[in-house]
């Protein structure tokens, strides 16, 4: 029986872990035993716990509740606490997704104690290091034992960093959840709550809507950057439902700023709501990583406020356009080119599966 020690700290990490969890519980129990390990770093209600009951994850068998705002506050904190729990637990591979401050923090721990470490979403390169998830997921590429990629792109970056064993071509591991609580969307209630308002509102009452997402710090420390995307956005003359990150939150209120009225801003919503509007919206608009690929996986055109994506596939066929925030990107966004043709590169959905069988394979 292998003892898996699992690191989430984060939104996309809850999705991702979704998968392994489930096929642990419902397929491996009697091959792995999962210890579950929530550092914090999304504290905010509806940032975590509605993922758990939503989604059907395991509670966790720790949560550390830090969330400090510094980077190195939080990795360190976040490192210490890792350590004890794994010299205490003594795991036989400590496993990480994606490229937060608590992957890079359960790698270090890892790293340190000589414990094998897989790395789920290894590989990906925007190939700008003042990026704090540039700088989370080269390092913790470089302590992986094992690195599980989701493409073809992720494959060739780490081989021209010269790591080049244990390296899997899985597929990506969020098209799994994509796929399976899609399936279930049809039967689940749903609920979005207005921002300061504390009421709920009906989807059914906007013909068309563009769907937003901002939380990256690159685009949330300046005013003028923030200015300038509300700007943009209000000459796009639609409406646009804007789930609003706590800490975004907090920083527009911080600078004053006022958001313009075709921007309905809601609480932070579970994937179930995000799914769904996912699949009502007539575009994205984000800085996330892990909503562009959703969007692509959705077939709906994603505009990137960011320069750079580490998700390059997705820039193929018009599905996926990058722009600068500071400039006059909604033209850009009007002209409404079509999107695709759709081409799957990020494998058939059955990444899960595949990541466990190379574990059990190996150690």
């Amino acid at each position: 029986m292998i003892k898996l020690f699992t690191v989430i700290g984060a939104r996309p990490q809850f999705i991702k872990a979704a998968v392994i969890s489930r096929l642990v519980r419902d397929v491996y129990k009697n091959q792995v035993r999962e210890v579950l390990v929530h550092t914090g770093q999304h504290y905010d209600q509806n940032m975590s716990d509605i993922f758990f009951e939503d989604m059907d994850i395991p509670r966790p068998d720790f949560f550390l509740s830090i969330n400090e705002k510094s980077h190195g506050a939080m990795t360190g904190k976040i490192l210490i606490k890792l350590e004890e729990l794994m010299i205490n637990q003594k795991p036989d591979l400590v496993l990480v997704y994606g490229d937060t401050n608590s992957t890079l923090a359960g790698a270090l721990a890892a790293s340190k104690l000589h414990i094998p470490i897989a790395h789920v979403e290894a590989g990906l390169r925007s190939f700008w290091k003042k990026m704090p998830e540039e700088q989370n997921r080269i390092l913790t590429d470089h302590l992986a034992d094992f690195l599980f990629c989701p493409t073809d792109t992720a494959i060739n970056n780490l081989k021209n960093e010269s790591i080049i064993n244990n390296v899997f071509n899985v597929g990506d591991i969020m098209l799994d959840s994509f796929n399976y609580y899609n399936g279930m969307l049809e039967n689940k209630p749903l609920k979005f709550i207005q921002v300061d308002k504390q009421s709920d509102f009906n989807l059914n009452s906007l013909n068309k809507f563009s769907l937003l997402t901002l939380h990256r710090a690159e685009n949330t420390t300046s005013k003028q950057t923030l200015d300038s995307i509300f700007e943009n956005l209000n000459k796009l003359n639609t409406p646009i439902i804007f789930p609003v990150h706590p800490r975004t939150r907090d920083v527009i209120k911080s600078f004053g700023l006022r958001i313009p009225s075709s921007i309905m801003c809601v609480e932070p919503v579970g994937y179930f709501e995000m799914l769904y509007l996912l699949r009502s919206c007539e575009r994205v608009i984000t800085d996330s990583g892990g909503l562009q690929k959703e969007a692509f996986f959705a077939k709906k055109q994603c505009f990137t406020l960011r320069n750079q994506t580490e998700w390059v596939e997705t820039l193929h066929n018009n599905c996926n356009t990058l722009l600068d925030p500071e400039t006059t990107f909604h033209e850009i966004i009007l002209k409404n080119e079509p999107f695709g043709p759709f081409h799957s590169y990020f494998g058939s959905g059955r990444t899960g599966k595949d990541i466990i069988d190379a574990i059990l394979k190996t150690i």
